[in-house]
């Protein structure tokens, strides 16, 4: 009894750890972020002026959406909420290495091997998906939305809040449904799913991506909507083909 409490407590120590190291190397890169404000900035603030890489290679019309700041501390917190976020981004691989390293000794050699594809495919995939949104989907986005109007009347005046509010959740979720390939093909490995089934529902899958595709970016635009749809139905896509390949593997 004693024994395997010592044991218990050793892995629980070997956590702790695991988590300080991860901690202090996020708290590291986000240090690193907020002393770095105005290129911190200038990459999260791009996607508001037609100057960005995306909007010139689309040769979109000239537009500047301008910011503003309604509470004393607001920018602040906003300005530590990036930074954050930034600080989590960059230290991801090393976080990831550090709970592979806790997990790995319980795992059987066939196990660690398939753990390396998964985990190094959910972060290239994920950070597939951030890239996508910061480039393509957020600005299209935030193009729209922050040049509608009503009425000439009403003048737009967006904060930096929402704006944050509004780019942060985006990417994350963006992020998590670029994962669809590694969850089919962890599922096809398991039987739960094949390519012959998803095959035969491409349809309605095709459905449901244009609703989640109005959803993440609420706009009448059609050709917005399609950039926005055809990266998913490409994974969907690419997942029919990785399934039978796990299934079989």
């Amino acid at each position: 009894m004693s024994k395997q409490a010592a044991t218990f407590w050793e892995h629980l120590d070997v956590l702790r750890w695991t988590i300080i190291r991860s901690l202090v190397v996020v708290v590291a890169f986000a240090v690193v972020a907020f002393c770095l404000k105005d290129w911190l900035f200038r990459v999260v603030l791009a996607p508001t002026t037609s100057d960005f890489v995306t909007f010139r290679l689309m040769g979109a019309a000239p537009f500047s959406i301008h910011l503003v700041n309604t509470g004393l501390t607001e920018q602040f917190m906003t300005h530590i909420r990036t930074a954050v976020y930034a600080g989590l981004l960059c230290a991801s691989p090393y976080v990831l290495y550090q709970l592979f390293r806790f997990v790995s000794p319980g795992l059987y050699d066939n196990e660690r091997h398939a753990a390396h594809w998964i985990v190094g495919s959910a972060y290239i995939m994920f950070m597939l998906g951030t890239l996508v949104c910061y480039f393509i989907i957020f600005p299209l986005t935030v193009r729209f939305l922050g040049t509608y109007q009503v009425s000439t009347d009403v003048t737009n005046m967006l904060t930096l809040q929402s704006y944050i509010d509004t780019l942060i959740p985006m990417c994350l979720v963006i992020g998590v449904i670029f994962e669809l390939p590694v969850v089919c093909a962890i599922l096809g490995r398991m039987g739960l799913i094949s390519g012959g089934l998803m095959r035969r529902y491409r349809r309605h899958a095709v459905v449901v991506i244009l609703i989640v595709a109005a959803i993440i970016t609420p706009t009448t635009d059609i050709f917005t909507l399609l950039v926005v749809s055809l990266p998913i139905w490409l994974l969907y896509e690419v997942s029919i083909l990785l399934v039978p390949a796990s299934s079989r593997s």
